[in-house]
């Protein structure tokens, strides 16, 4: 990880934002963007001091556009149009969305799209390198026009105002500024606007949800094929020439590593040949490269909109590079709403098929010799019933959060603003649908890694051995009394970091 990313000319890629955002990576200006920014700044000057109104320069904003401001009165206007957006309410978001925000908007500062003083962009950059996290709230966005409140209270913090958290304690902004050294921004014409007309909350998680589904996905893959061996299931339906007759590329990964997975297990060589009366596997096992393997396609094309968005200027006006400032529609969150929506269905449903195949190893009926409920002693012992009742409750809830929020729209600003994307609530739900889906893949984890060392004496594969090895010296407290609460949320936290696939050692592309 780089222990600095320089905004330059050159776009920004989703790895350096992820290194700042969670890498804390130091985050600067290089000397041509601060020059370009000079520069472009001189437009908007040029147009304050003009007779004739500009938008965003000299007027006001939304439904109050017409009205001209006059001089004396625009350090007022911009101070005013911060505090007045920073009207979000609801729980504080996670600092991580708030840094990914904080970044991206940065990203567009330097542009030299958006007109701002290069000292603004510079404070934004220095607030990010102390680790000084403005409170941002739930709600507020509409996903149209900005995110708005939750870049006004960015916004607010860069001015000395509201609250933020450094060093983990909540306190005044402009204590955490003066602690770290960082001048308060008093905002000139047009700043307000730019700090605020970007949808840069909304493709913050969209970033950070794709490094997250790239590792949930790959650990679903593994969780899969345990429970194909521990169901004594086969690896041929997983074979490349079966999988070349459909080419979807996101299928044949997914099928590529579920065979690997199960490579040299004599669970499965213990029931292939004349003997075994099993025609084929149930959808859940026989199909889970399909339904892996369409949301890895899905994820692919959120990424190629993502990738998009990090070469955008998405400002409302804009400042070209002849002087001109021009009003614009590219702050609407359409785009970027549509593939976090689009992302919550194959969530949901790759949750679902990972459900579906823990049910059926617990089933006395469908899982060829285990015992009921995994339990060492069935009716004294519940084994893992009620962890699979919480993976039904997760999976219930991540289908309805696939219900998408871009089909909505509330107007607002007195019908100026009388279509919205409703982005931001969409990636909102995105982020706990992964969570989810972090939960479910734990369940089946430890589920799966139980029903193979019940299928002792036979050994498992070297990769699946592996992993069930981990749980057992991570996962606290097995025997006949565990306590399964515990041992669900030391797995998420092995799935979350990834030391499950390190444990599997598994690299198929």
């Amino acid at each position: 990880m780089p222990e600095s990313v320089l905004l330059s000319s050159q776009p920004m890629t989703a790895a350096e934002v992820v290194d700042v955002v969670r890498g804390h990576a130091h985050v600067g200006l290089a000397e041509a963007v601060e020059k370009n920014l000079t520069a472009t700044r001189q437009h908007i000057e040029k147009l304050a001091d003009a007779t004739s109104p500009t938008y965003g320069v000299s007027t006001g904003f939304g439904a109050l556009a017409t009205r001209h401001i006059p001089v004396e009165s625009r350090t007022a206007l911009q101070r005013s149009l911060i505090r007045s957006h920073a009207a979000g309410a609801g729980p504080a978001v996670e600092p991580e969305v708030v840094r990914a925000l904080m970044v991206l908007r940065l990203r567009t500062l330097a542009s030299g799209y958006t007109g701002v003083r290069p000292q603004t962009a510079q404070t934004l950059a220095a607030l990010l390198n102390a680790g000084i996290t403005p409170i941002v709230h739930e709600y507020g966005s509409l996903g149209c026009s900005g995110d708005l409140a939750p870049l006004a209270a960015v916004a607010l913090a860069l001015m000395g105002e509201g609250e933020v958290v450094h060093e983990g304690v909540q306190k005044p902004a402009a204590d955490a500024l003066r602690a770290a050294g960082i001048t308060p921004i008093v905002l000139a014409e047009k700043e307000g606007l730019a700090l605020t007309n970007g949808t840069d909350g909304m493709l913050g998680m969209l970033l950070l949800a794709a490094v997250d589904l790239h590792r949930l996905l790959d650990i679903a893959d593994l969780t899969a094929a345990m429970s194909v061996e521990a169901l004594l299931g086969t690896d041929r339906a997983f074979a490349a020439d079966l999988q070349a007759l459909r080419p979807h590329p996101g299928q044949a990964t997914s099928a590529a590593r579920m065979f690997a997975a199960l490579q040299g297990s004599k669970i499965v060589e213990s029931h292939r040949g004349p003997d075994c009366n099993r025609v084929q596997d149930a959808y859940s096992l026989r199909c889970a490269p399909q339904v892996h393997g369409a949301a890895r396609d899905t994820l692919a094309h959120a990424e190629l909109v993502a990738d998009r968005e990090l070469r955008s200027a998405v400002d409302n006006p804009v400042v070209l590079a002849d002087g001109r400032v021009e009003s614009n529609g590219n702050f609407h969150g359409a785009p970027v709403a549509y593939v976090l929506d689009f992302l919550a269905i194959p969530v949901a449903d790759v949750a679902s098929i990972a459900e579906r195949r823990t049910d059926r190893m617990l089933d006395q009926a469908r899982s060829h010799g285990l015992p009921p409920f995994l339990a060492n002693d069935p009716g004294v012992d519940s084994g893992h019933m009620i962890a699979q009742y919480t993976q039904a409750a997760v999976v219930s809830e991540l289908k309805r959060l696939a219900v998408p929020a871009s089909v909505d729209s509330i107007p607002s600003s007195a019908m100026q603003e009388d279509h919205v994307s409703m982005g931001w609530s969409a990636a909102r739900k995105l982020r706990k649908a992964v969570d989810g889906l972090t939960t479910v893949l734990a369940v089946e984890l430890l589920t799966a890694a139980r029903a193979l060392d019940m299928r002792a004496p036979l050994a498992p594969s070297p990769v699946t051995g592996r992993v069930r090895d981990l749980l057992r010296t991570k996962v606290p407290g097995p025997g006949p009394d565990r306590h399964l609460a515990p041992e669900i949320a030391a797995a998420e936290e092995l799935v979350r970091s990834g030391a499950v696939l390190a444990a599997a050692e598994l690299e198929v592309r």
